[in-house]
């Protein structure tokens, strides 16, 4: 591998508020030469979009959802680049698939699952999905945790479709970047796998002459959360 390529730290940057409409984009990846601190990259910002400056010290920087000061060292699992999302509208895959796609990585492995027409020789017309989402995306977050603890890779990306999808309409993405394509093959196969195993989302199949709820492999149809409230 290019060591300058070795030296190099990958951030992710978010911006909401002010700042999102000053750089046109609600995210964006910075390379800084490593060691970097969060100064280095309110520097990197400012120079590329001047406009930040007029925010002043009421331009707030986090770290891993907690507020951070700006001499802070970061480091590579400061600013992971998996991400986990659930969505109402159309998934585009090659935009899912490139955002796992860093210096130090050889290959991205995709999966795009889509809507098919035919389910053992019955016609489906559509599919709907829903889910606990608050557990859904806990879920997706301890998969990715723990492929990154199985396989040798450098990056996990899962979005999943709800609502009413046609057919051919994706459903599912799962985008894994890796230094070596064997890993990132075995670590998306693995993850699909689970994800239908143990993440909280449904799938109704409905057909011309009736409908039915999907269920995956070893996930219950039904799931209750008790909820205790306390009383005075």
């Amino acid at each position: 591998m290019n060591q300058a390529l070795e030296n190099q730290l990958t951030v992710n940057v978010l911006f909401f508020g002010g700042a999102k409409d000053i750089a046109g984009t609600s995210s964006l990846k910075l390379s800084l030469p490593s060691p970097a601190t969060l100064s280095s990259v309110s520097e990197t910002l400012v120079e590329r979009f001047p406009d930040l400056k007029r925010f002043g010290r009421s331009l707030l920087f986090a770290v891993n959802q907690e507020y951070a000061d700006p001499g802070i060292q970061l480091r590579t699992n400061d600013c992971p680049d998996d991400f986990f999302e659930l969505t109402t509208e159309t998934v585009d895959v090659g935009e899912v698939a490139r955002r796992t796609v860093l210096p130090v990585c050889g290959a991205t492995v995709t999966l795009d699952g889509y809507a098919r027409k035919w389910t053992k020789d019955r016609q489906t017309d559509y599919l709907v999905y829903e889910a606990y989402e608050s557990m859904a995306l806990s879920e997706m977050e301890k998969l990715g945790a723990e492929a990154h603890k199985r396989f040798e890779i450098a990056h996990v990306g899962i979005v999943h479709r709800l609502g009413r999808l046609e057919i051919g309409e994706t459903s599912v993405v799962i985008a894994v970047g890796a230094p070596h394509r064997r890993a990132a093959f075995e670590a998306c196969e693995w993850l699909i796998k689970e994800l239908k195993r143990t993440v909280p989302i449904w799938k109704k199949e409905v057909f011309q002459d009736g409908e039915v709820w999907v269920e995956g492999e070893g996930k219950s149809d039904m799931l209750l959360e008790p909820r205790a409230r306390r009383t005075e």
